[in-house]
């Protein structure tokens, strides 16, 4: 019955934000934010729901199979092969918005721990391909260079973020079990196995899967490509776990490494592409992870003018971080406003980012404290809102100075 309810709601959140032209994501979460701060209005009959260890595991399945999607329609060729520009492009769009980010932290939030400045600051690292995307279509501009870049970078900055990810949650993991101290051996050693694992799970999976598909085409029960589909990410999400790092990096190599030819023999014989067979399941229970996300977004924290500050300043060097990176742009002639412009909106890495701050625990405390995870929110609420505009603007900009 509840889990009814929040899907419903989802659904009716996203679609009301679909029809103001904004991706219904944000709906999803604007009903968590609202689900979640019932009781400012004197209803409690939801408040269970904040503890619910089965709306947890629903929710930490979406965001595994959230980026085992993402992954899927990743071309792991075409992500090699993004170019110089985008590659330098992405690299200032990790680099810049994480530095930015760990500066404000360590200064408007002083007493808490340098691992809490790292989170705020890979945070900021993400980049919603889907959002930008669509806004580029929608202005016809799909097909132009700018539109290239943008979305091989946006890939790129994602899997570099899921690194950045694994390797700071380890740090955290690290202190937590070595009272509080992380040696810069430690530190070297979660990056280089962070590294290690996204590329063997790669290049074995590559080698190991399609052999295990050709064989698994000869039963004839319904529904096997699903299902070894959603084995094989499960799988990898638990190896990924297993060896200390986040179970979405494992659900996104996981997803990398599957490419069509892989499963011909299911594809020869009438069955639909994975992208085709995941998206029912995704659009159920992905929803759930966005709503639980909102649920924990405190409003009441934002009647303290230093939380909306924080938010603010946050807001502004996540902005500003990914127009930095306009300037990797190698090629003469292009727009690098409108690069930096479609680098801006968080999405969902963003807020996975955020959601396993504030689970995670170091010194008996969360990472991210309920009210920096909702300052975080609202940044990531806040450049998705603004890229459409804005993107617009740009393009019209160089087409008027044109």
């Amino acid at each position: 019955m509840v889990l009814a309810l929040i899907i419903v709601a989802a659904k009716l959140g996203g679609e009301l934000l679909g029809r103001l032209g904004q991706p219904p994501v944000l709906g999803e979460l604007l009903v968590g934010v609202l689900l979640g701060n019932l009781p400012l209005f004197g209803i409690t009959v939801l408040e269970p729901l904040r503890d619910s260890s089965m709306l947890r595991v629903v929710a930490e399945i979406g965001a595994i199979l959230l980026l085992f999607e993402v992954g899927v329609e990743s071309d792991l060729f075409q992500l090699l092969a993004v170019g110089w520009s985008s590659l330098v492009v992405a690299m200032l769009g990790v680099l810049a918005p994480m530095i930015l980010g760990y500066v404000v932290s360590s200064q408007l939030l002083p007493d808490t721990s340098w691992l809490t400045h790292l989170f705020v600051g890979g945070t900021l690292t993400a980049t919603s391909v889907g959002i930008t995307a669509r806004v580029l279509k929608d202005l016809g501009k799909a097909n132009s260079k700018e539109a290239q870049i943008i979305l091989g970078a946006g890939i790129t900055d994602d899997v570099i973020g899921l690194v950045v990810m694994a390797v700071v949650s380890g740090l955290v993991t690290a202190a937590s079990g070595g009272g509080g101290g992380v040696s810069p051996g430690s530190v070297l050693w979660i990056v280089v196995m962070a590294s290690v694992f996204l590329i063997l799970a790669v290049v074995v999976g590559r080698f190991w899967s399609q052999r295990i598909f050709v064989h698994a085409a000869k039963l004839q029960v319904p529904g096997v490509l699903l299902g070894l589909c959603l084995c094989f990410c499960f799988v990898v999400a638990a190896i990924s776990g297993f060896v200390g790092l986040a179970p979405i990096v494992g659900a996104f190599a996981a997803g990398i490494v599957l490419d069509e030819v892989h499963y011909q023999p299911f594809r020869e014989r009438g069955e639909r592409k994975v992208e085709e067979l995941l998206f029912p399941i995704t659009t159920l229970i992905v929803p759930v992870f966005f709503v639980m996300m909102g649920f924990r977004v405190d409003v009441k924290s934002f009647a303290s003018p230093a939380v909306l500050g924080f938010a603010a300043l946050i807001t502004l060097v996540a902005i500003v971080g990914k127009q930095i990176c306009g300037l990797g742009v190698l090629e003469r002639g292009l727009d690098c406003l409108a690069i930096g412009v479609g680098m801006i909106p968080r999405g969902e890495v963003g807020l996975i980012f955020a959601g396993m701050g504030a689970t995670l625990t170091l010194a008996g405390k969360p990472v991210l404290s309920p009210t920096t995870f909702s300052a975080l929110v609202l940044m990531i609420m806040l450049t998705t809102f603004i890229t459409p505009p804005l993107l617009k603007l740009a393009f019209e900009r160089k087409r008027s100075r044109s």
